[in-house]
């Protein structure tokens, strides 16, 4: 049994990059499309209101319709793709508003969660989050935006996770799920990333020394950057929206 408060502090793991690897490996067909499906639309490679050719996907990843219609059910699930009678399946296209009010509802979660952590956090997690944002720092510096998907991805749920409340936890990350397709918006401007990545590190500062208050205005200040440049871009393809 565990004795004192430094022991009752939470403890959160994700899988390092080489342990994800190898249970991707061992995952379904269908799960291991689904994933990739989910990474060319967070990375712009497949743009919204797309078509997702059940046969073309099939030819793509060498496998049956059995598998691409799993994989599409579960994207359609997470809120990246949807069905339109006698169209198929579209990568999701979300109009202003809906952006707008999933944030709207992220934001509160996240101060949420936020505001009941527990301090001092452990140093071991504070030394995750250190590690995470080091891995997050070298892909901008790379171009690699995958894994500055994935980093940035590790990096919140190992911040929130902190809250211990399993329901809010798991909340935060559906949200986060279905604006995975607005990122590649944001991703595609240095200026944006660069404040991401210092945001990060000003976050990491705020959990060490304590500072509730900050570290909620950065949480706030963080989710800004996406659903402003997807609007932008939005507007300027369809027309304005009034918002």
């Amino acid at each position: 049994m565990m004795v004192g408060k430094a022991a009752k502090r939470a403890i959160v793991r994700v899988p390092k990059s080489s342990e994800a690897a190898a249970t991707r490996a061992r995952e379904p067909a269908a799960l291991v499309i689904s994933k990739r499906i989910e990474e060319d639309i967070v990375l712009g490679r497949r743009q919204l209101r797309e078509r997702l050719v059940e046969l073309d996907l099939c030819e793509q990843f060498q496998t049956h319709r059995g598998d691409v219609r799993l994989a599409l059910f579960e994207l359609e699930k997470k809120g990246l793709v949807e069905r339109i009678p006698n169209r198929g399946a579209l990568v999701r296209g979300l109009t202003p508003k809906e952006v707008l009010e999933i944030y709207a509802v992220r934001e509160q979660l996240e101060v949420m969660a936020i505001s009941i952590i527990q301090f001092p956090a452990a140093a071991e997690n504070i030394e995750r989050l250190e590690e995470l944002q080091r891995r997050h720092t070298a892909a901008i510096a790379a171009g690699d935006l995958l894994t500055v998907f994935y980093s940035n991805l590790s990096f919140h749920q190992v911040l929130f996770g902190l809250c211990g409340n399993a329901c809010l936890i798991e909340t935060i990350d559906l949200l986060a799920q279905k604006v995975y397709g607005i990122r590649s918006f944001v991703n595609a401007f240095p200026d944006a990333l660069e404040r991401a990545r210092q945001d990060h590190l000003d976050m990491i500062k705020a959990l060490r020394g304590s500072h509730r208050d900050k570290l909620v205005a950065l949480t706030r200040r963080h989710l800004q950057p996406a659903p402003e440049s997807y609007i932008k871009d939005y507007e300027r393809r369809f027309g304005k929206t009034g918002l």
